[in-house]
């Protein structure tokens, strides 16, 4: 592979004037500049873009760390950073955490030390204070889908709790009580938040339900037929079901139909997100919807204003789910 010293020796120039045609500098000659380019066309050579980014400072790349790329959720989030991304004429870099520590860690370090000047991050495994240390070291990083109050500007979040209880307490005003709930078995701030929604709904509207109306899963469609089994092995009384997502709802809608139990006839089903899949399930889903694509956005222009050293004005960004009514439910 060709190196910086090649490309001198063919051109007959300078290492340096080498680094200043690479690094587009004012000082470099128009004749240097033709035979440099000529001497890297014919060698092969590829400017080595860390070494350009100690020099201009800059990568011109934006990173995100998100939970899973294959997840629809994440890829939805991505999308929205990187239609921002090619505005600002920048590139993005993207890591996979998979709600655990280490690999949320690991991303996050290869982000920073790729020079991204602004990082968009959705970590569940990393604590409060490891994250508000990042903050400190990186001035463009923000954090999506998680609240810490010392660094609550850069932060943009959802209230999941209230998600999960608007979705509740639409089939309670439906005439449902036995209403169960299909949550994540990731153990992160999300699941404990959505299921405290819908156990405060149960408590507001005078409803007592034991834990066997409480089923986990992992949060996809696999996950969802999973618990809605479990529930239907242990003969508890169904009429509704609030699920965690849309595709554990999608799971556990294919398995009531499996077993010839109508939806919305005989069981009505809310689930959250609002993704694609919530308008092409059959009946069409009724959800909560999670503006993943508006929070993406406004986390990745704050990522770049901050990464610029722009004036901000410190507001705290907490978006409201809304309920988005379609097929799945009916009264009791």
């Amino acid at each position: 592979m060709a190196t910086i010293k090649d490309v001198a020796k063919e051109a007959g120039v300078s290492v340096a004037t080498v680094s200043r045609v690479i690094n587009k500098s004012p000082k470099a000659s128009r004749s240097s500049i033709e035979s440099v380019t000529k001497a890297m066309s014919k060698l092969g050579y590829r400017p080595n873009a860390a070494a350009r980014a100690l020099v201009s400072q800059s990568t011109n790349t934006m990173g995100v760390l998100v939970g899973d790329v294959s997840d629809p959720f994440f890829g939805t989030l991505i999308k929205s950073v990187d239609n921002v991304a090619r505005e600002n004429g920048k590139h993005i870099l993207i890591g996979n955490g998979y709600h655990n520590p280490d690999d949320e860690r690991q991303a996050l370090e290869l982000l920073i030390n790729s020079r991204c000047e602004a990082i968009i991050v959705h970590s569940k495994g990393l604590p409060d204070e490891e994250l508000i240390e990042y903050a400190k070291e990186v001035k463009g990083l923000v954090l999506i889908n998680r609240h810490i109050p010392q660094i609550a500007e850069r932060c943009i979040s959802l209230d999941n709790k209230k998600g999960a209880y608007l979705a509740t307490e639409h089939l309670i005003r439906q005439g449902h009580r036995k209403i169960a709930c299909i949550a994540s078995s990731h153990q992160i701030e999300d699941t404990h938040a959505r299921l405290q929604g819908y156990q405060a709904a149960l408590l507001d509207n005078g409803i007592e339900l034991t834990k066997s109306y409480i089923e986990y899963g992992e949060p996809n469609s696999d996950g969802g037929e999973v618990a809605m089994t479990n529930l239907l092995t242990k003969s508890v009384e169904i009429t509704g079901v609030v699920a965690y997502n849309d595709y554990m709802a999608a799971g556990a809608m294919a398995t009531l139909n499996q077993n010839g139990i109508d939806v919305p006839e005989k069981v009505s089903i809310v689930g959250f997100d609002d993704g694609l899949i919530a308008r092409y399930v059959t009946p069409s889903l009724t959800t909560v919807r999670y503006p993943i694509e508006m929070m993406a956005e406004r986390a990745a222009r704050l990522a770049l204003s901050l990464s610029r050293g722009e004036e901000l004005e410190n507001e705290t960004a907490i978006y409201s789910p809304t309920l988005i009514s379609r097929h799945s439910v009916s009264r009791a």
